[in-house]
């Protein structure tokens, strides 16, 4: 739960981590965004864990209690702050 709790602040960096309006129907939208942004995050990083652990160097060092210690609920690697470039027409440089 404090990693949601984190996340939805580091989302929601503008207003505190807060939800800014009393109106049921926009706090329903934000939170539904916020659900959307969390579960692509959360794909995107089990699509990069996946590929780092499919090199042959990292099996032969991954213990399995460092198995189980992996968690696709890391966000340090995003930039709120920044600025982004969107080309819709190259995909994202991930084996599937």
């Amino acid at each position: 739960m404090k990693i949601g709790i984190q996340l939805m602040v580091s989302f929601f960096f503008g207003k505190g981590g807060e939800i800014s309006t009393n109106r049921l129907e926009d706090q329903e939208i934000s939170v539904l965004a916020l659900h959307l942004l969390q579960n692509c995050m959360i794909y995107i990083n089990t699509l990069m864990v996946q590929k780092i652990l499919s090199e042959k160097e990292w099996k032969k060092v991954m213990l399995p209690e460092d198995y189980r210690a992996l968690t696709p609920l890391f966000y340090t690697h995003i930039n709120p702050y920044g600025s982004f470039d969107l080309n819709m027409d190259e995909r994202i440089p991930i084996d599937f």
